[in-house]
């Protein structure tokens, strides 16, 4: 038979422990709040690529003329007071090279390309959605995808800000690299993307940076995202708790309800005092983990119920609790350790988002193995401190093992 360990000895402990930390977290979110990341507060998105242009369209006349480019083909839309408005089309399937493509565009009146490099693949071919695509006596720059030769740590060190984030997107010559800046109060988002894009000008030559697309986040939206976050936080909690109380018993889904806000509050003092960047990639972690916390706590409280039926000798509550963490205790431990050991290679081998989730993950494994031992079993023993074993399961038990 395996050593029953008295655990309920250290539930008091463990309790006051947690209280002071989750105190500590409280006083750290007035002292120095949380460092919300872009998903939470105001701010822009903007998605670069670093390329020299394989060609430059100019245009003299006295029309308007407009160039839109896909993947598939190029439309150059005609327009004015003193011509024939139209749309003329060039498929990328027949012209498949720059140098081909300038010829056909050479052929508009007012129209001349200068080409850089005319071998290049006209389906890879994008415009600086920050330029104007009307064509003017100004160069409109055509870009390849493909040929990028910087790295995120470059484009990091060009913006020389670490509050802005910088993720790649892509892999090699053909990545782009998504900039995200928060906006403080009183900060006007236009002068924020100035002053990001003048950087990266002065770094890399400004004919050399194309912006792919720029999203601004307005206050509105980072406010509903973050309601939106608590209220998914609530429902998976309010889920759990049904879940648990149709399985086992009302002090049973209480005590995992509370060893599951225990630990979500463990892991906010942590990322309060640490300034770990809240983002949804952190928020991510805290759901995990109450999902995995929750698994662990159910083995503990099947145990429970499970030695409810074979302890008839029990006279005290506690006594079951013992057995069942001592019975659950190694599984608990090596389940938490095989999984932390696979965290803790994210951690140490990624960088940046995912470096943040695999950190918060570590503690939130630690956490819910120990709030799943002391804290729902404490809460759960203290619901309990007035039981008394069932006469008749204890009667017919002993008469049976009498047999």
């Amino acid at each position: 038979m395996k050593k029953t360990v008295n655990f309920n000895k250290g539930f008091l402990p463990c309790a006051i422990l947690s209280c002071i930390i989750i105190i500590a977290g409280i006083a750290g979110f007035f002292i120095r709040g949380i460092n919300l990341g872009l998903d939470f507060k105001p701010g822009f998105v903007e998605e670069v690529r670093a390329a020299t242009p394989v060609a430059e369209i100019t245009y003299s006349g006295s029309a308007k003329l407009a160039v839109e480019l896909s993947a598939g083909q190029m439309d150059v839309i005609i327009s004015g007071t003193a011509v024939t408005n139209e749309t003329r089309s060039y498929n990328f399937v027949e012209l498949t090279t720059v140098s081909a493509l300038a010829a056909e565009l050479n052929k508009i009146d007012g129209v001349s390309v200068k080409v850089r490099d005319g071998s290049y693949d006209t389906t890879k071919l994008f415009l600086n959605s920050a330029v104007s695509n009307q064509l003017t006596t100004t160069a409109l720059y055509i870009y390849p995808a493909g040929t990028s030769e910087i790295t995120t740590d470059d484009i990091r060190s060009a913006l020389g800000d670490e509050s802005i984030s910088v993720k790649q997107l892509g892999t090699g010559s053909d990545a782009s690299y998504q900039i995200r800046v928060g906006v403080n109060s009183g900060d006007a988002q236009a002068d924020l993307q100035n002053i990001v894009n003048n950087k990266l000008y002065n770094k890399f030559g400004k004919e050399n940076i194309a912006i792919v697309k720029t999203d601004f986040i307005g206050a509105g939206m980072s406010k509903t995202i973050a309601l939106k976050s608590i209220i998914m936080f609530v429902c998976v909690v309010l889920l759990i708790w049904l879940y648990a109380a149709i399985r086992f018993h009302w002090d049973f889904a209480l005590g995992s309800v509370i060893a599951l806000i225990h630990d979500t509050l463990i892991m906010f003092t942590f990322i309060v005092w640490t300034q770990m960047e809240f983002t949804t990639t952190v928020l991510a972690a805290v759901l995990t983990i109450v999902g995995y916390s929750i698994n662990a706590t159910v083995v503990i409280l099947d145990r429970i119920r499970y030695n409810l039926k074979m302890m008839p000798e029990a006279k005290k509550f506690n006594e079951i609790l013992n057995r069942s963490l001592s019975d659950t205790f190694s599984r608990s431990v090596l389940t938490t350790v095989t999984t932390l050991f696979a965290v803790v290679s994210l951690y140490v081998f990624t960088t940046g988002t995912i470096k943040d989730f695999s950190l918060a993950l570590i503690v939130g494994l630690i956490s819910g193995m120990y709030s799943s031992i002391f804290i729902s079993s404490g809460f759960i023993s203290l619901s309990r401190k007035n039981w008394k074993p069932e006469y008749g399961v204890h009667h017919s038990l002993k008469n049976l093992k009498s047999e």
